[in-house]
């Protein structure tokens, strides 16, 4: 029968097999002395530093704060009580310049105003995709803008300008991922990866950006585990309160406007139930949804695992190249 308890985590047991294969990989495999961790604010990174300061203690763990223009200030404030609460050195490195310097805010004004042309000074906006509940959803995402009144309204995005003010917006990723590698290669430490489950398979982040990781602890979990895990390790309440947000663009945003079909805690049951081949009907009633709402999450999932690919490959070689050659 399924139900909401397949994703109940022996917690205490699952914190000792990560941390004993953490040792292994970064101590023994990776041959570095210990970790960073870029802290965000949220459950998942929150969850990392954590697990990291029960491997290698706390001296050994160094936490990154990397906040710019579009950031909220509770991520800084809640990733400093997480800092405080492990005891972890942790720094403020500000993006913004770095991003400034790029052409990140530049190229993102440039797309968002070819579609909303008056958006300027005082103006915030957001990325939404349409509730796929309500019908078979064709992925094109749309701009919610904000003008400095507080009228909100959203426009469809040309193809050509959500492209551009999605690869801006990557630029916040990879910029962080280097001033990430900048801090491991100067102590011999491991960069460690955040993706929780359901990011990693669904495709939910940048490659070469928070795609990028020397070990992923927790990519096997759900986030509803993960949840688990963080009461156990003691992750302060403010930090597992705190709805999972993007922390990407100037207005506030869940993940799933931006990416995900439902709420985590649902769309987990989901992802579970299609992975175990449970029948739409039987996990309807679980999520709280209808069965024909259930297969169309069911199809949203496998699509987004096709554009997924292309994230999880490495670099194309023409031919291998043995070592022993």
């Amino acid at each position: 029968m399924f139900d909401k308890n397949v994703l109940k985590l022996d917690a205490p047991a699952e914190e000792e097999r990560i941390t004993a294969t953490l040792r292994e990989q970064v101590l023994g495999q990776l041959r570095r002395r210990g970790a960073v961790v870029g802290i965000s604010g949220g459950i998942d990174s929150s969850v990392v530093a954590a697990l990291c300061v029960r491997a290698f203690g706390k001296d050994k763990v160094l936490g990154l704060f990397m906040p710019e223009q579009h950031s909220s200030d509770d991520s800084l404030m809640l990733g400093r009580m997480l800092a405080v609460r492990f005891g972890i050195e942790a720094i403020v490195e500000n993006i913004a310049p770095a991003l400034e310097g790029l052409g990140c805010y530049r190229h993102q004004l440039e797309a968002i105003r070819a579609v909303v042309p008056e958006y300027g000074e005082g103006w915030k906006c957001k990325l939404v995709l349409p509730s796929i509940l309500e019908s078979d959803r064709i992925n094109i995402t749309q701009l919610t803008v904000q003008n400095p009144k507080g009228e909100m309204s959203t426009v469809r995005l040309t193809p050509g300008a959500y492209m551009q003010i999605v690869a801006a917006t990557n630029y916040k990723q990879r910029a962080r991922k280097m001033t990430e590698y900048y801090h491991a290669d100067r102590l011999n430490y491991a960069v460690a990866g955040t993706p929780n489950r359901l990011e990693y398979d669904q495709g939910f982040f940048v490659k070469q950006g928070d795609g990028s990781a020397d070990f992923k602890p927790i990519a096997h979990l759900y986030k509803t585990q993960i949840y688990q895990l963080a009461e156990y390790l003691g992750v302060p309440e403010e930090i597992r309160r705190r709805p999972p947000t993007t922390d990407t663009f100037s207005m506030p945003q869940t993940q799933e406007e931006f990416y995900f079909a439902l709420p985590y805690d649902r769309m987990d049951l989901c992802l579970y139930a299609h992975n175990h081949g449970v029948p739409a009907a039987e996990v309807a009633p679980v999520v709280g949804i209808t069965a024909t709402q259930v297969e169309r999450v069911f199809k949203d999932i496998e699509a987004k695992r096709r554009a997924a690919r292309y994230l999880h490959m490495p670099p194309l070689l023409v031919a291998p190249i043995p070592e022993d050659q």
